[in-house]
């Protein structure tokens, strides 16, 4: 497949088990394993559905949290217990292992936001886990546009967060009309619409919907219908195979069995999230085939 505009569609996924929300997935796509390092593209709301996901793993990655609207409280086996509010960042990186909870906070309102999934490279995945919290980030402005970069970097605006491969995640408000952004050209990108209708190259995106924009270009031209807002990630292609599965990324079948079974075994590799009583979330049974390397379909080509 080599277009420079690949629409990739949501699909709805129940997540955190019986009292968790339904959120819509992009990224995974069949086609195109990641972004850059971004391997996982959650969006969740608007809805009066409450968050409400008890301790569960993860290994080989780094967690994004982005509220859009809402307050959500993360707990980890770290000892962090943290609400976060919109416009504030949580990132978790794993590493080996690592297991939290998120619990909408508050009465009846509105739940609105992003979970986006970092893949650490080789360098970083075995490591230890850490968590940061970030209240102060850069922003950036342009002509009918404004946005926060809450990873990465866009331009001059840097995030302080922790980053292991080159990347960029951003959250950009576009006024109705034109409006151009400036981009790196080492980078691929994929830009995601929260709300509005917007015009990226050659379609035109409503809720949820994201596209993939190769590499090579030094800026996208967005056009919107109404005010809106878009998600944008992107990052210098990630080189290394992944095997991805329920919440974990290791590079092989084994790796995957390994941390599944550590998880069910609950021993100190995933540790305990204080304040659950035992609650956690199972892992759920293996597929009865081997798992393999999600695959790129997407070719990088310029011109």
């Amino acid at each position: 497949m080599t277009e420079s505009d690949l629409l990739l569609p949501s699909r709805e996924v129940p997540l955190g088990g019986v009292r968790g929300i339904t959120v819509h997935r992009t990224l995974p796509h069949r086609d195109l394993p990641t972004v850059g390092a971004w391997c996982f593209v959650d969006y969740f709301g608007p809805s009066t559905e409450h968050m409400n996901v008890l301790p569960h793993p993860h290994s080989g990655l780094q967690t994004v949290t982005w509220p859009l609207q809402g307050d959500i409280r993360h707990k980890d086996n770290l000892g962090s217990d943290i609400v976060l509010r919109p416009g504030e960042l949580n990132l978790m990186t794993s590493g080996e292992g690592v297991s939290h909870s998120e619990f909408s906070v508050g009465g009846a309102g509105s739940m609105q936001g992003l979970q986006l999934w970092v893949a650490l490279p080789e360098s970083r995945r075995h490591g230890v886990a850490d968590f940061e919290h970030h209240d102060d980030l850069p922003t950036i402005e342009g002509r009918n546009l404004a946005g926060t970069v809450f990873m990465g970097k866009l331009g001059d605006a840097a995030s302080p967060a922790t980053t292991y491969s080159p990347m960029v995640g951003a959250e950009i408000a576009l006024q109705q009309g034109n409006s151009e952004l400036t981009i790196d050209p080492a980078f691929e990108h994929a830009v995601m619409v929260i709300d509005g209708n917007v015009r990226v190259g050659s379609l035109v995106l409503s809720r949820t919907q994201m596209i993939y924009l190769k590499s090579g270009r030094s800026s996208i031209a967005f056009a919107a219908e109404t005010d809106a807002r878009i998600l944008l990630i992107g990052g210098e292609p990630f080189a290394e195979d992944l095997v991805m599965w329920w919440n974990f990324i290791g590079r092989s079948h084994d790796e995957i069995v390994q941390a599944r079974d550590d998880w069910e075994a609950g021993g100190e590799r995933f540790g305990t999230v204080a304040g659950h009583y035992g609650q956690v979330i199972p892992a759920p049974p293996l597929p009865n085939v081997r798992l393999t390397p999600r695959r790129r379909r997407v070719i990088q080509r310029e011109g």
